[in-house]
Formats: structure tokens, C-alpha cells, sequence
């Protein structure tokens, strides 16, 4: 394999993994803030209403 592919294979599996766990760790704190407990109840039980 050329040393262009592995900078660029080694490049991605590094950075790649750190902006997934970013993304992730941006997500979970997202659903878990407190201000949002209430959006998230009201859309839990919009298929349960019946209007």
C-alpha cells in the first residue's frame, strides 16, 4: 500500500472515531438536559391523543 493511503486510512480512523464520539457525547447531552424533559413528554404522548 502507498504511504498516502495509510496517512490518510491512519488520519480518518483517528479523527474519525473522535468526531463520532463528539457527535455522540452533543446528542446524549441534548436528550438528557433537563430544560427539555417537557418537549420530550409532550411528543411521547402525542400518539395518544385523541384529538
Amino acid at each position: 500500500m502507498s504511504e498516502t493511503y495509510q496517512a490518510l486510512a491512519h488520519f480518518a480512523q483517528t479523527w474519525g472515531l473522535a468526531y463520532f464520539v463528539a457527535v455522540f457525547l452533543l446528542v446524549l447531552v441534548y436528550a438528557l438536559w433537563p430544560s427539555r424533559k417537557q418537549q420530550f413528554d409532550e411528543a411521547a404522548h402525542m400518539p395518544l391523543r385523541e384529538d
